[in-house]
């Protein structure tokens, strides 16, 4: 039980709740493949690191992802598992691709951007409420403990030159063009 709420998986297979046009979840769940497949709408977390530095972190996605593969991209992001809520993901996302261990208290709510995008040959359907969060943290790259089947390499950036690389559409940046507008806008208000 995660959450005050049962984790639904079967078979290893992580299912995920389909939501409406409006984010209510609509009592029904898929396998996450499926979900992609088929086009539907479905929450995911991502989570922001910015140290006392004034860096960013990013990930490297391992080159054998199924949607931007060999990319640098937000620090840690995921799919919400069936009956779990948005914290309770970012969490286990957290742990499982960087081993770092945070606190729910640390979480700084940035937003939420509806993102429908269609990928691989439109053969991949990413139709996402992305939950987004900062968390304030120093700690080293040595301390990471990658997932090796999702992440190839970390880095902290500073974030000047974050900036930088979006403004040149850096080609091996994934492109997360409104959702990088509301975390710059929610740091030049709380730094």
């Amino acid at each position: 039980m995660i959450g005050g709420r049962y984790l639904i998986l079967y078979n290893f297979m992580e299912y995920i709740d389909i939501l409406d046009e409006k984010g209510n979840m609509t009592g029904e769940s898929k396998e996450k493949m499926e979900i992609h497949r088929d086009g539907n709408l479905h929450r995911t977390v991502h989570i922001w690191f910015v140290n006392s530095k004034g860096e960013i972190l990013l990930q490297h996605r391992s080159k054998e992802k199924i949607n931007h593969p060999d990319m640098w991209d937000i620090s840690v992001a995921g799919h919400i598992s069936s009956g779990e809520s948005a914290e309770v993901g970012a969490l286990r996302e957290i742990k499982e691709e960087i081993g770092i261990d945070v606190l729910p208290s640390q979480f700084e709510v940035v937003g939420e951007v509806v993102v429908h995008r269609v990928l691989n040959n439109g053969t991949y359907f990413d139709n996402e409420f992305n939950s987004i969060y900062l968390i304030k943290k120093d700690f080293n790259i040595e301390d990471i403990k990658m997932q090796e089947s999702e992440v190839e390499d970390m880095r902290w950036l500073p974030i000047e030159e974050f900036k930088k690389w979006i403004d040149e559409k850096k080609s091996d940046l994934v492109d997360h063009g409104e959702e990088y507008a509301l975390l710059f806008k929610y740091l030049s208000k709380n730094q």
